[in-house]
């Protein structure tokens, strides 16, 4: 079972990251979303566990039932702040379970201690011990591709 990290925690960061993005690097990105019964704007920070040309890869720490993961599920259509990308329009994707995995594996061995620290605050178990992540803990650690510049169909 995953555990909950404290709402404000997560969301403290949000407003120093989204001014000062290029200091920060790229290791994070902050996602404007827009919530699926308000239609407000809303805004998550991310760890981003992998890159690829055109793309960054953020996963859901918190499950399928994380509200922003909902959000976006419902509408793919974002906005991002990463380094010097600042509120570049994106389309954000859901992944294979089995695509989450490789992730998982991949993030685990470029960064171990990231992985234990992940492991132990959201009770991962593989992360925190380094066991080979089975395609479940993908399934409850959802992947997404978040491709700056792409629109909804294209």
């Amino acid at each position: 079972m995953l555990r909950r990290m404290p709402r404000w925690l997560l969301r403290a960061p949000i407003p120093l990251f989204r001014t000062a993005s290029p200091l920060l690097g790229r290791g994070f990105v902050v996602v404007e979303h827009r919530g699926r019964v308000t239609g407000q704007r809303r805004y998550v920070l991310l760890e981003v566990v992998h890159r690829e040309p055109g793309a960054l890869m953020v996963i859901s720490g918190c499950g399928p039932a994380a509200q922003w993961y909902r959000n976006i599920e419902a509408e793919p259509k974002v906005r991002i702040w990463s380094g010097g990308i600042r509120r570049a329009a994106a389309l954000a994707v859901p992944m294979p379970a089995e695509h989450g995995t490789a992730i998982l594996e991949s993030y685990r061995h470029h960064h171990p201690l990231g992985a234990r620290v992940l492991g132990h605050a959201f009770g991962i178990p593989e992360f925190a011990h380094g066991k080979p992540v089975p395609v479940r803990r993908a399934e409850e650690l959802p992947l997404l591709r978040i491709a700056p510049g792409q629109r909804a169909g294209g």
